[in-house]
């Protein structure tokens, strides 16, 4: 599947109540404006893609099965990245070690000895497709 970059002119807009206390309850403030999600979660318009998480290999860095992260490839890659990666003809995402000449692929599940890191070398094929930006949950 082929992922399509968001539109100039794609926009969310909602309705936006305004902030919600964690702790003690407020008096709820009648306020009510506009907020355009997209605006909000995208920097890049035509760099940036949307991918729902398959699978469980990320849940200690919070991607949870059937999550949304969303993905700009305008973003330089850095050490301890969460990205997109291409790998020897398949794309994963995972957080990205990198060190002199390598990176290591670093599943993020403390809990399945089942996934190990992927070391990354001279032999694969190889690409840091995106970086992840954001992370919508799903309830």
């Amino acid at each position: 599947m082929q992922p399509v970059p968001i539109n100039e002119t794609d926009s969310l807009e909602m309705q936006f109540l305004g902030d919600v206390k964690a702790g003690f309850p407020s008096p709820a403030e009648d306020v009510r404006e506009k907020l355009d999600l997209v605006k909000l979660l995208v920097r890049h318009n035509a760099s940036t893609f949307f991918f729902r998480i398959d699978g469980v290999s990320m849940l200690d860095a919070d991607m949870d099965e059937g999550d949304i992260i969303i993905v700009d490839r305008a973003v330089e890659p850095y050490n301890d990245c969460k990205a997109v990666c291409f790998i020897d003809g398949e794309y994963t995402v995972k957080r990205v070690v990198m060190g002199d000449n390598k990176a290591v692929l670093m599943p993020c599940n403390e809990n399945n000895t089942r996934y190990k890191p992927i070391p990354v070398g001279p032999d694969n094929d190889f690409l840091i497709w995106g970086v992840v930006t954001y992370i919508i949950k799903k309830a």
